[in-house]
């Protein structure tokens, strides 16, 4: 597969694990002599997940707690991320959640983007993150950026029909899908005491957006037992919402979530997902999913056969499709077949196809 022999691969930011981060950890795994640049990283992260790695960080890595204060400094971002010497390389490939596709590379450089939205804070969520005047104007010069330096791109691939609709709408270029890869592979725990195997379970990190408070709602209005699986600066305020049969248990590994997904009733996901890894997780265990009628949802759950949807994010549409799913019967293989086309195996071959042509 490693036949690139002047390849790099870039990412935004190597902070914590989320989905990005995932795709570029299997990315890493194709191409384990592709050097990796980013804004700035976590040692820590690094030497956990990407070992051996190659990691070039830009000046952003000489300042001072900048995993914490990045949020301030994006206005620096733009010219970190065209600071990158790229010089060497024929194909560049970035995983791109905000910046990184703005590269600047010589003229016969191919720069192929995996873009899993066009940013958002500057396009689709611009007014949920609020500010006065100076914010406005910081926006406003970051979507001039943005915009222009899409256009540097060779060749998009986007996560999902949602994203790729996205990219048309704000860039005005075409791009074709990818899914990401999604493994099952991880062991549940054993466990010898009894377990109540009746729960229903949200695995997410937990800011607003991800609208948890919605399902804590409906559950404690229905009384049925939650798993909650994340962290994230909502969790304390979220943890007083929830009555005795709301459960939140932090981050767990891989291997203790599995336990979770194979055990749980459902898995719930009342927000709207760009494409939405961890329903296709719990699909992979056989579990039915009730999710939002909105973006990467609708292109992997099949609506009676893997899962319900709801249309609304109201608490009176997903209570109903909580009853919906209790008076239905869902086939484990049927739905462990259905996750199975999301595979890296998929993602792998795609992947190394477009980066051959």
């Amino acid at each position: 597969m490693q036949r690139f022999m002047r390849l790099a691969i870039v990412h935004d930011w190597l902070k914590e694990l989320g989905g990005a981060e995932r795709v570029l950890i299997e990315l890493h795994a194709m191409y384990p002599n592709a050097p990796i640049y980013t804004l700035f990283y976590d040692t820590k992260f690094a030497k956990k997940h990407l070992f051996n790695a190659r990691i070039h960080a830009s000046f952003l890595q000489r300042i001072p707690f900048i995993a914490k204060i990045y949020p301030t400094l994006v206005w620096l971002m733009p010219i970190a991320v065209e600071s990158f010497d790229l010089s060497q390389f024929e194909t560049v490939l970035s995983s791109s959640v905000t910046f990184s596709k703005g590269l600047v590379l010589k003229p016969s450089a191919r720069h192929i983007c995996y873009c899993y939205s066009p940013t958002r804070f500057l396009w689709d969520r611009h007014t949920e993150y609020g500010g006065g005047l100076g914010t406005r104007l910081i926006q406003h010069v970051l979507r001039l950026w943005d915009h222009s330096s899409a256009a540097r791109v060779d060749q998009f691939i986007a996560i999902s029909e949602t994203v790729r609709n996205r990219i048309k709408k704000y860039y005005q270029k075409d791009s074709r899908i990818i899914y990401p890869p999604v493994r099952f592979d991880a062991m549940p725990d054993t466990r010898d005491e009894i377990q109540d195997t009746s729960f229903y379970l949200i695995v997410s990190r937990l800011y607003k957006h991800k609208n948890v408070e919605l399902a804590i709602k409906v559950f404690n209005k229905l009384k049925y037992p939650l798993v909650i699986i994340g962290i994230g600066p909502e969790q304390k305020r979220l943890s007083g919402l929830a009555n005795q049969r709301i459960s939140f248990l932090g981050h767990l590994s891989d291997q203790e979530t599995a336990w979770y997904y194979q055990n749980c009733r459902a898995f719930i996901m009342p927000q709207e997902e760009d494409f939405g890894i961890t329903p296709i997780e719990a699909m992979g265990f056989g579990k039915p999913v009730i999710a939002l009628r909105k973006g990467g949802a609708t292109e992997t759950i099949i609506e009676g056969v893997t899962g319900e949807f709801f249309d609304d994010p109201i608490p009176e549409a997903l209570a109903d499709a909580i009853i919906r799913f209790q008076q239905k019967t869902y086939d484990q293989k049927r739905i462990k077949a259905h996750a199975s086309q999301f595979s890296p195996d998929r993602f792998r071959l795609e992947i190394d196809n477009l980066l051959n042509s």
